[in-house]
């Protein structure tokens, strides 16, 4: 189904878009030359210019961010966890423009906007008193000797995040490495810029000092090799794709930094033979069409018992054939656009590959509209295994089925692929589910359910879906370093 654009345009007219700029060294820079026109998704139309930083910026900024270091590693934890609390409250004071906001630039629905300014608003929160639990310890010696194992913010770090959670991304990076004493250069999407300037201008507004917190956008190639290859930077973010993961590994690895990587995925779902098979479908079709599938924890891999194979497809085509469609502003819209045109672009051919090999279309399989990037959520059936998109992260609203014989093979085929972040599974039997939590590779597996992880549990990626964690009660360790002393009291 699709929403009409129903009073639509009064709706996002009386949203203001705000003046995208740099933040650098506690100033906000508009007037450099767009790199990016930011453009609705709904409906193609412009939003407004992204400035792009020069090799000067990007100079100052590091050395706003060597400064800014300097300077917070000395505040106490207390007065750290403090100043998060009060950005956290202006962020959810702030939360339905910044949700509008996303909106606007994303596409998603202003029900899930909403409820991600909220999410980010948690890890601030979980960081705030983690920056307070940032322990060390004492290992017991000899006589006259004392060893302490401290812990220390690493230094300045440097965060790359993307456009499809442009709130909680950045919200995740940001209160980590503010917490535990380090300053930052965020590289934030050019797609979505808007929602990250409001989110600093949070930090600003709370009294973080100059210099502390930097934003910038531009050629992408020029900030990251800039930035990484600084003595400035101490360590390395990134939540986005594979590829530009092993990018930016790479890099770091030449000036041996440290990273913290979140990367893509291709979620798999085992659904067992002696579960209500149409019960599952009707949640999978939720689940997978949230946010039109552009998320690295979407489920994607349907890989179904053969014995509920029929009605869990069936139950999920419904539900995907029923979703509505449209504006993220219009009021009952489940599913907004994609992101741009090169998304609509990638799902076309994935579909069109795997119509060519024999998949079956049980829903959608088709654009929607003239304008906007809309796509219908897509369920596929009896995908064949050569088919690209059982190989390629579609990152779209497009669900593939594949039936199994035994849950052997489903194991087999859900780990055939070399990244594992995202994994779900339902079954009815506790052996199976203990054998799933065992043998599934991937980071973060969910059973009978299809949610995530929130502030308080490790969230992150095996193989090629990542290095590294965020979040839970090790949330600060990729910022900080240890540093054993070895104290020798005898007078000298």
């Amino acid at each position: 189904m699709y929403s009409d654009d129903i009073a639509i345009e009064k709706i996002r007219t009386a949203v203001d878009y705000p003046a995208v700029g740099l933040h650098i060294a506690g100033q906000w820079i508009h007037d450099r030359p767009a790199c990016r026109q930011v453009v609705n998704p709904s409906d193609e139309t412009p939003l407004g210019p992204v400035p792009g930083a020069t090799p000067a910026d990007l100079a100052l900024a590091l050395e706003a961010a060597q400064d800014g270091f300097e300077q917070w590693r000395r505040v106490l934890p207390i007065e750290r966890a403090q100043l998060l609390m009060r950005a956290c409250a202006l962020v959810r004071e702030r939360s339905e423009t910044i949700a509008r906001t996303i909106t606007l630039e994303q596409g998603k629905p202003i029900a899930d906007a909403r409820n991600e300014v909220q999410r980010a608003s948690t890890f601030l929160e979980w960081d705030a008193a983690e920056a307070q639990r940032l322990y060390g310890s004492v290992v017991p010696a000899g006589p006259r000797m004392r060893q302490s194992v401290l812990r220390l913010p690493i230094g300045p770090v440097a965060a790359f995040t993307p456009w499809n959670v442009p709130i909680s991304s950045p919200g995740r990076k940001i209160s980590g490495a503010l917490a535990a004493g380090c300053s930052v250069i965020i590289k934030a999407a050019e797609e979505t810029p808007g929602t990250a300037c409001a989110f600093v201008q949070c930090f600003i507004d709370a009294g973080l000092p100059p210099g502390v917190l930097n934003l910038v956008f531009g050629e992408p190639d020029l900030v990251s090799t800039t930035l990484i290859a600084s003595p400035v930077i101490r360590m390395v973010t990134l939540t986005g794709s594979v590829a530009v993961g092993k990018r930016l590994t790479a890099l770091a690895a030449q000036a041996m930094k440290p990273v913290l990587m979140e990367l893509g995925g291709h979620a798999p779902v085992l659904v067992g033979e002696h579960v209500d098979a149409a019960a599952v479908g009707r949640l999978a079709g939720t689940a997978k069409m949230r946010m039109a599938g552009q998320i690295c924890a979407s489920p994607t891999r349907f890989i179904v018992h053969r014995r509920s194979y029929d009605a869990f497809v069936n139950a999920f085509a419904q539900v995907a054939r029923d979703f509505v469609v449209g504006d993220g502003f219009a009021p009952g819209v489940q599913m907004g656009p994609l992101v741009n045109a090169r998304r609509v672009q990638a799902i076309e051919s994935l579909v069109e590959d795997a119509r060519a090999r024999g998949a079956r279309v049980a829903a959608g399989g088709h654009r929607i509209g003239e304008r906007g990037f809309f796509y219908a959520p897509t369920v596929l059936a009896e995908v064949p295994a050569e088919a690209r998109a059982l190989h390629e992260e579609p990152f779209g609203p497009l669900a593939l089925c594949v039936a199994v014989d035994n849950m052997n093979a489903g194991i087999a085929m859900a780990n055939g692929l070399p990244t594992g972040l995202a994994a779900y599974a339902f079954t009815n039997s506790m052996e199976e589910a203990e054998r799933f939590s065992q043998e599934l590779d991937c980071g973060v597996l969910s059973i009978n359910h299809f949610g995530s992880c929130g502030p308080d549990t490790p969230f992150g990626g095996v193989k090629e879906s990542g290095i590294g964690r965020e979040g839970g009660a090790q949330s600060l360790e990729p910022y900080t370093t240890t540093r054993t002393v070895l104290l020798n009291t005898r007078p000298v």
